[in-house]
Parts: structure tokens; C-alpha cells; sequence
């Protein structure tokens, strides 16, 4: 029950009933309503300072989960990049040193993988996190196309490996005739007296001196690529290729033990010392051809030889005489 107010009256010496209009009502009524909802927002404000509702507390937390996670994604990702970096370095600076193999440019290895309108869908779709998501995407499908050139790398490391043992056998790494005590070879590569024309000229390859009929030696596996037969110049000769850009030529033969398109095992008897063509004496004339170019077989004996014998041949083959064949 609201309380009745009254006043002193002082010309009537009376206390008068206070008479509150309906103005005044509405007025109180107001002042109070008001009060009470800034009393009721500072309350609030105040709790949600102090207190976090339950949506807010559980985005909160899904908020750091992400956070938690996306640093993790981040971290691997990283680890990865280490990873295939190293597995590129010693691809590089290892197996394919080890092969001969010229590295694969770094314009390559690190290219990128397209502009952002390949991510376009994803963008379209108005993400939260879209700058977070677009790096992992891209940072993903770099170590992608890494991985892919990194295999094929690999691929191509492994069909080396295998031609690589083809290729120790193909090299013509031996002496095409029997010569233990190293007195057989009696003319190296280089500029020496022709035997008929007696003027210096290039000799392009090396004669061992040995009596007719005495074996010659494949001195690598290859195919026979000719045999062939002329009165003068090599006389009989036989050229073998053994791939890898090396072919050898035998010449001045007496008789030949194979035929053209077979294939022939190093140290397989290939033919006989003679004395056809224009020759001076029964020999041997022998002939290494790399990537076309003649070149020096004694650089190539090293398969039946030791050190010191190797060094002898050297020397021996540097002597400038005369050759014993034509060339």
C-alpha cells in the first residue's frame, strides 16, 4: 500500500494530504523504469566481463582447438619441406654424381603449382580462416608435384643402376692380346713415323708385335659391328660396338673367330694376329673410338694391370718409333 504524504499548510496551521497528479506518476514511474535498465546493463556488462556464457565458452575452446591444430598441420608441414629437401640435396650432390648424371634444376624442383584461381572454389566459399587454408593447400600440392619429380628422379637413378653394371662390362678395359711381361706393345697413340710413307703422322691407336695366329681378345661386351676384309689399308679387321658411344677396331688380322651381329663377351676370342693390309710384321693394330672421336686405348688398360705394370705400359706407349702397320 503506497504511502500517503502530507505538508505543513502555514496559513491554515494544518497538515495537509500532498495530492501527487497522474503526470507525476508517469514521471516516477520513468525515472524508475530507467534506472532500472542502466542498473540492468552495467549488471550485464559487467558479468559478461566476469562471466562467459556458454556459446561463448565453447567457441572459445573450439577457437584454441584450431589454433592447436592448425600449428600442428603447420609444424608437419615443415617437416616435410625438410625432408624432401634433404631427399633432393642428396639426390643431387650424391646418386646422381655417383651416375654421371647432371642434377635437376632448381627452376624445376621448386616450381609452383599454379596462381590462386586454381584455388578459386575454395575462395568462393567465404572461409573464416581462408588465408590459413590457402597456404596449406598450396604448401600441399608443392610437396605434391616435389614428391612426383623426386620419384621419377628416382626412376631414372635406378635404370642407371642397372645399365651402370652393363656399362662396366662394355668398356673396353683390358689389352686385346695376351702381354704379361708388357714387351708386345711396340707403338703407342700419337705422332709417329709411318711405316711405308716414312713421315710423322698421327697414329690412332696402339700395335702389339706377336707371331701370326696368336688370339685376340675382346676387350669388352659389345656386338660385332664389322668384319671386313681389303688387301691393303687394315687388311682384315673387325670393329665391335659396345655401346655406351665406344666402339674398338682390330686390325692386320690373319683369321677371323666371329661374325657381324654377334654378340661377344670380354675376353672372348674375337680373331688371330696377322700380318694383312699394309703392314711391315705380324701385329696387331688396336683402336679405341669414343663418341667418335679416336682416343688413346692405353688410357683404358687398367682392368689387367697393376699400378706399376700401368705405369710401364705408359711409358712404353709414349715412346715415338715407328709403327708397324698402316694408318
Amino acid at each position: 500500500m503506497a504511502r500517503i504524504k502530507y505538508y505543513y499548510d502555514t496559513e491554515s496551521c494544518k497538515y495537509e494530504r500532498v495530492k501527487v497528479s497522474t503526470w507525476d506518476i508517469v514521471l516516477n514511474a520513468l525515472g524508475f523504469l530507467s534506472l532500472s535498465l542502466i542498473l540492468a546493463v552495467i549488471i550485464f556488462y559487467v558479468y559478461n566481463i566476469n562471466f562467459k556464457s556458454p556459446v561463448v565458452t565453447q567457441l572459445e575452446k573450439e577457437n584454441e582447438e584450431k589454433d592447436f591444430y592448425y600449428k600442428i598441420f603447420f609444424e608437419e608441414l615443415d617437416e616435410m619441406s625438410n625432408m624432401m629437401s634433404s631427399l633432393q640435396e642428396r639426390d643431387d650432390n650424391v646418386y646422381r654424381v655417383i651416375f654421371e648424371a647432371e642434377p635437376i634444376p632448381s627452376t624445376i624442383r621448386n616450381a609452383g603449382v599454379g596462381g590462386v584461381n586454381r584455388y578459386k572454389e575454395l575462395l568462393d566459399k567465404g572461409l573464416e580462416r581462408e588465408d590459413l587454408i590457402l597456404e596449406g593447400h598450396q604448401r600441399i600440392d608443392k610437396l605434391k608435384k616435389q614428391m612426383y619429380i623426386q620419384t621419377k628422379s628416382y626412376d631414372e637413378l635406378m635404370e642407371m643402376a642397372a645399365n651402370k653394371d652393363k656399362f662396366f662390362k662394355s668398356i673396353p678395359a683390358i689389352q686385346p692380346v695376351s702381354n704379361k711381361e708388357l714387351k708386345r706393345l711396340s707403338s703407342g697413340f700419337g705422332m709417329r713415323i709411318h711405316p711405308i710413307l716414312k713421315v710423322r703422322r698421327l697414329h690412332p691407336g696402339v700395335d702389339f708385335a706377336a707371331p701370326k695366329g696368336t688370339p685376340i681378345y675382346a676387350t669388352g661386351d659389345g656386338i660385332v659391328k664389322k668384319v671386313t676384309s681389303s688387301l691393303g689399308g687394315y687388311g682384315k679387321q673387325v670393329e665391335i660396338d659396345h655401346g655406351f658411344n665406344y666402339v674398338t677396331k682390330y686390325a692386320h688380322m690373319s683369321a677371323f673367330n666371329v661374325k657381324k651381329g654377334q654378340k661377344v663377351k670380354r675376353g672372348e676370342c674375337i680373331g688371330y694376329v696377322g700380318n694383312s693390309g699394309r703392314s711391315t710384321a705380324p701385329h696387331l693394330h688396336y683402336e679405341v673410338h669414343k663418341d667418335g672421336k679416336k682416343i688413346n686405348p692405353v688410357h683404358y688398360f687398367s682392368k689387367d694391370l697393376n699400378p706399376t705394370e700401368y705405369e710401364e705400359i705408359l711409358r712404353l706407349s709414349s715412346i715415338e718409333n715407328q709403327a708397324l702397320g698402316s694408318f
